[in-house]
This record gives structure tokens, sequence and C-alpha cells, in this order.
């Protein structure tokens, strides 16, 4: 388990900021950080990685890294806008971080048989650091060692970006909302991807994509306002938010619980579980097209809820609806 506690206060002019988060990683563990724009999770990760000044400190396994530069904290960074040095070609670029480490690389595939990794003075073979066009061929791009970031695509650059953070062999990978500025296809493919490449490492990864988080996470971390408010499985997040704040987030319905459970305060169930005839009557307020379902959002005795149906009514439609009790989380205070 590695450990990580972040205090920073950031300042910009008359605006304070601060993040005070302590979060856990299993090693092997890919922790996904949720949360809405604003919440601090970016700011969570660069502080951790040592790309962005604050005043405070940081510590990783009790130990205080606040002073250290990044190519010190062992840390991979994959950055949103890739951060690909644009006068360099993508073998360049993912051999880039190599240059600061004190071990050998691997040679190239066709060298490797007449190579022997240097010894400690312990007479143990030193570990290598992967070779770039291993790496690059891993994320599916040797076929562009030599091009330049500028004539890639998005997904390309994001893939070197990839492998350039895998080339120092982190003992973390810290990834900053890496599919956010893809198209959808490219998105889905990439997601796919990775989640092959982080079941051989560990990981911390933030996003506002509920869909990401829930497709690539062993475990969620919910920030709010600098802040780790919630922490657990997807599963465990998604169905059972702690506070409504969460729940709207993770696009749980909040409802009185008196339409659930007939309990007082509030509860939250999701769209997916709400049920087309029950007994309690709503109204059809919009009707939108999602993939291959449809979201419908309902008026009911004083409350708001969305459902998702594969066969809606129509806009304007009286329909009864219903909400199970054994899939409702109860939020506290409720």
């Amino acid at each position: 388990m590695i450990s990580f506690d972040v205090a920073a206060t950031f300042s910009d002019g008359d605006t304070r900021f601060e993040v005070d988060a302590a979060l856990d990683v299993a090693e092997g563990e890919t922790l996904v950080v949720l949360g809405p724009s604003g919440s601090g999770k970016t700011l969570l990760l660069e502080t951790v990685a040592g790309h962005h000044a604050h005043a405070g400190s940081v510590t990783v396994d009790g130990e205080s890294v606040t002073a250290r530069p990044p190519e010190e904290r062992g840390f991979g960074f994959v950055f949103q806008d890739y951060a690909l040095f644009p006068h360099m070609d993508a073998r360049e670029n993912v051999a880039f971080g190599q240059r600061y480490g004190d071990r050998p690389v691997e040679p190239p595939a066709d060298e490797r048989d007449d190579w022997t990794p240097p010894e400690t003075e312990g007479g143990e073979a030193v570990d290598p650091l992967p070779n770039p066009d291993d790496l690059l061929d891993r994320m599916g791009v040797a076929d562009l060692a030599e091009r330049s970031p500028p004539t890639l695509s998005g997904g390309e650059k994001q893939r070197v970006a990839l492998a350039r953070a895998l080339a120092i062999d982190p003992r973390v990978l810290l990834l900053d909302e890496p599919l956010s500025a893809l198209d959808v296809p490219t998105r889905q493919a990439l997601r796919d991807d990775l989640a092959d490449v982080l079941a051989d490492v560990t990981a911390v990864h933030v996003t506002h994509n509920r869909t990401t988080a829930r497709a690539l996470a062993d475990r969620v971390a919910v920030m709010r306002n600098g802040e780790v408010v919630q922490v657990g499985t997807p599963e465990a997040v998604f169905e059972a938010p702690d506070t409504p704040e969460v729940a709207a987030f993770v696009g749980a319905n909040v409802l009185p619980g008196r339409l659930v459970d007939g309990g007082a305060g509030q509860v939250a169930v999701r769209p997916e579980h709400v049920r087309r005839g029950g007994p309690h009557e709503a109204t059809v307020e919009r009707v939108v097209r999602e993939d291959a379902t449809y979201r419908v959002t309902l008026a009911l005795d004083g409350a708001s809820a969305v459902a998702f149906w594969s066969d809606p009514p129509a806009e304007g439609e009286t329909v009864g609806v219903g909400f199970p009790a054994d899939r409702a989380a109860r939020l506290d205070g409720g």
C-alpha cells in the first residue's frame, strides 16, 4: 500500500484554494479520483507529482517529498493535453525521462540476446528500464517512432504520452484526465487499451467522467472542495453514495424517503433501478435518446427523478413508477 497525504494551499491573487486529502493505493490497483470541475482533483495529482507550486506539505508513505523535484519522486505522469516535446520525435519523447535514472535501458530487441545487464556491487543484475520502442509497440504506435508530435492525432499523442510515463518504470502512474480531449470513438478505444495497461501497474487516475471511473477503477475516491468525501469500490460509491452531493454527482436520484421506503430523510436510487409501473404517479417531462436506451425525466409528488428505459413513454404522458427499497441507499442525515 502506498499512502499520499497532501495539505496544500494555492493562491492566485486574492483567490485561495486548499487541498487537504489523504489517499492509499494498493500495489497493482487503479484508484480513480472522481469529482466535478473545480473539486481539486487535478491540483491533488499535480501536487503529488511535484508539478504545482504551493504552500504546505506532501508526504508519501510518511516521508516528506515537498522539496523534491518531479524527477526524484518516482511517479510517471500523463497529462490531459499530452505535453509532448514538439522538437523531439515520438521515440525521443518516450526516452526523455530515462536520462534522470541510474538504471540501464534495455537495448532494441534484435540486440538483446548478447546483452547482459550490469551488476550491483552485491553481484545482482540491475533491473533495466524498458526499451522505448518496446513501449511504443505495446501502445500500438511502433510505426510512429520517428514522427514528431505535431503530425500525430490526439489518440496517437496520448499513446506516446502513456509510453513516456511508463518508460521510467514508475512507482505509481498518475493520469490527469487522459481521455477527456479525445473524440468518442477514440476515447472508447483508448479506454479499452488503458484498462489492459493498468492491469499491470499501480495507478491513480483523475477524471470527471463516470463511465471512465466505472470502467477502470478498482476503487473510487470522490473529491469535493479539495477534500476526499467518499472512498470505496465502484459498486459501493455508485450504488450507495454517502451524501446527496455525491449521489447527484455519480448520477443517482436523490429522493424523499417517503417515496421509496416510507421513511424520513433522503435516499439515493440509480436511474437504472427506477421501475415503470408502480404506486407513484409521475409526469414525463423529457425523453432523450442515449445510445441504446432513453433518459426519461419524471416529475412526481414534489420531486424529480430520472429513469433509463428502452421503451419510453411520450413527453407529457402520466405513468406509474416505483423505486425498489432494496436498491436504495439512505443518505447521511436521512
